[in-house]
């Protein structure tokens, strides 16, 4: 897997949590890791941006970005607003196709959902994905409405003939609710795909150190951890 296209349900989903979390298993296995952020918006030229919170919390890799709008809104409109150039799908698989050549994993982080539009054509990160031959891992929320959302994005994702990796929950509060309990066993029924990990609640708030070292533990095997889908629902009965 030496790309792995990174993409949420929506926003304010984990995305960039969850990519910290996978980055840092693979750099504790002394695997060489790079991050990249094709279109980052909502941030000043001096701020931090996802790719660099990624580096805080996962360690010492490798980040690039290819564009930065600074209003928070869908990266095509946002460059359309700025007065500058989009981001286009061959660029950021050229980007990656590099970064893979002197990394064991590139992590290729998207903006909101699958279908968000980089240019005002119309590409998207499902575009990237197909240019790269990667697979798609869904980040998805972990409460109402989270079903609808994952079903459709893996729906596309099919439709579209790209590779389906699975689904991580983005954030798993201390104390889920009945809907969230439910999800654990609903999630892989309805998105054809395995669950993949879940993501503590305010786990990016954590000390880095803290992280890295919890991070496996969070995760399953495909993406190198120990998280294990059917122990984690038999302790959140529904």
């Amino acid at each position: 897997m030496p790309v792995l296209v990174i993409s949420g349900t929506g926003t304010e989903v984990g995305k960039t949590v969850t990519t910290a979390a996978v980055a840092a298993v693979a750099l504790a296995a002394g695997r060489s890791v790079a991050v990249l952020k094709p279109a980052q918006t909502g941030v000043g030229p001096h701020e931090c941006g996802d790719a660099d919170e990624v580096a805080r919390l996962a360690g010492t890799l490798t980040t690039r970005e290819l564009g930065r709008f600074p209003e928070p809104l869908a990266p095509a409109t946002a460059a359309r607003r700025a007065g500058l150039a989009p981001v286009r799908p061959q660029e950021v698989a050229d980007a990656a196709g590099k970064l893979a050549a002197d990394h064991d994993l590139v992590l290729v982080e998207g903006a909101g959902g699958l279908l968000v539009r980089f240019d005002d054509e119309g590409a998207t990160l499902a575009d990237v994905a197909r240019l790269l031959d990667a697979p798609v891992l869904v980040v998805a929320a972990a409460g109402l409405g989270t079903l609808n959302n994952t079903e459709l994005t893996a729906r596309e994702l099919r439709r579209q003939g790209l590779d389906f990796a699975g689904v991580v929950i983005g954030s798993w509060p201390d104390s889920p609710d009945l809907a969230m309990r439910c999800n654990l066993a609903d999630l892989p029924e309805v998105s054809g795909g395995p669950l993949l990990g879940a993501i503590p609640a305010g786990a990016g708030a954590r000390d880095p150190l803290d992280f890295r070292a919890r991070a496996a533990t969070w995760l399953a095997a495909p993406l190198g951890g120990t998280w294990d889908a059917h122990a984690f629902t038999a302790t959140h009965p529904a």
